[in-house]
């Protein structure tokens, strides 16, 4: 007879990953650069997974500068420290970014339409 202790495999969770803090937190090292439509032509960009050494307030005065444009940092329960900015800024923020050294390009992913 065959022991049914020795053919049941080990409980494997696909979702473990989704479930890990750090990955919310940027540890895998991908700043996401996103676009949200508002009302009519408005939109809102948002940037998420900076390191947390950064200061997201200094960031965010530097990026409102030199786009003219107004801005804000949301604190996310799951996912952390959001800056928001208003209007399609993806690219601009993208170059920002990579110019300044905080991120390399290949780290950068921009999302929208």
């Amino acid at each position: 007879m065959v022991e049914l202790d020795d053919q049941i495999p080990t409980t494997f969770d696909p979702f473990a990953e989704a479930n890990d803090d750090s990955a919310a937190t940027g540890a895998k090292g991908y700043v996401h650069i996103r676009i949200q439509q508002r009302n009519g032509r408005k939109s809102l960009t948002t940037v998420q997974g900076l390191k947390k050494e950064f200061s997201y307030e200094k960031i965010l005065k530097d990026l409102k500068k030199e786009f003219c444009c107004n801005g804000t940092v949301v604190q996310d329960k799951e996912l952390g420290k959001v800056i928001q900015l208003q209007g399609d800024q993806r690219k601009n923020v993208s170059n920002f970014l990579v110019q300044a050294g905080i991120v390399k390009k290949d780290q950068i992913k921009l999302h929208g339409f």
